[in-house]
């Protein structure tokens, strides 16, 4: 059984407001991207990894894989118009279907190695995992300016990624989901959409994904700490 990691960063990065896209701005000299990419090539139960990217970018990232010599990146694959279809288009690609996958966004570069090994350990128990953190603050559903209802924050968890799965169940979800039309907002809500558990751990407040220019700046700071 191979651990692969699916690093996702096809997005133009809009909310960011800038013309390269976000997974190539820089942080402390080195891109965003290859900050993330570290991160599974130094760990030592990854054994391959599969980026999804723009393809008007392709030269510009194997320029980053030949400087930072990422040698476990085994495919570059093409993105599509939706994140949903760019994770479809990773995960067709790979070959070894006894695997786990772990998906994780490109612009999430500060996960650190104990999440990535928690994860897939806790992956081949239950087959589904993924990471969260408990929210800090009140959260309201509200309408029209108007407050409906105040939940009870005790059971809410904020979610990131890395995000892993057993292959064939993961490759099951998104066949259905294509087959009902149905994008979800990350890859665990189409595991629930069969009806599948999914596993929950703790992840780390500083696994934060860069979208804006105020979490540009966040990341400034962290790149100085990691």
């Amino acid at each position: 059984m191979k651990n692969i990691a699916i690093i996702v960063c096809g997005g133009k990065g809009k909310r960011m407001g800038t013309d390269l896209p976000k997974q190539f701005l820089k942080l402390n000299n080195k891109p965003i991207i290859a900050h993330t990419i570290e991160k599974f090539q130094n760990c030592n139960i990854i054994d391959e990894i599969v980026v999804v990217i723009n393809k008007d970018y392709e030269k510009y990232f194997k320029e980053i894989i030949y400087k930072y010599n990422f040698n476990k990146i085994s495919n570059i694959v093409f993105g599509g118009e939706e994140r949903f279809d760019s994770v479809y288009n990773g995960l067709m690609s790979i070959k070894d279907e006894n695997s786990i996958v772990v998906i994780h966004d490109g612009v999430r570069p500060f996960i650190k190695l104990k999440y990535i090994e928690n994860i897939i350990e806790e992956t081949k128990k239950n087959k589904a995992c993924i990471l969260g953190v408990k929210v800090k603050d009140t959260i309201k559903i509200c309408e029209n300016n108007n407050v409906l209802k105040t939940l009870e924050r005790e059971n809410i968890l904020l979610i990131q990624t890395p995000q892993a799965f057993d292959y064939k169940l993961i490759k099951k979800a998104y066949e259905k989901a294509l087959e009902e039309g149905f994008l979800g907002t990350d890859d665990s809500v189409l595991i629930e959409n069969m009806g599948q558990k999914v596993k929950v751990i703790l992840g780390d407040y500083e696994n934060i994904k860069i979208t804006t220019p105020e979490d540009l700046k966040m990341g400034e700071i962290l790149t100085n700490r990691f």
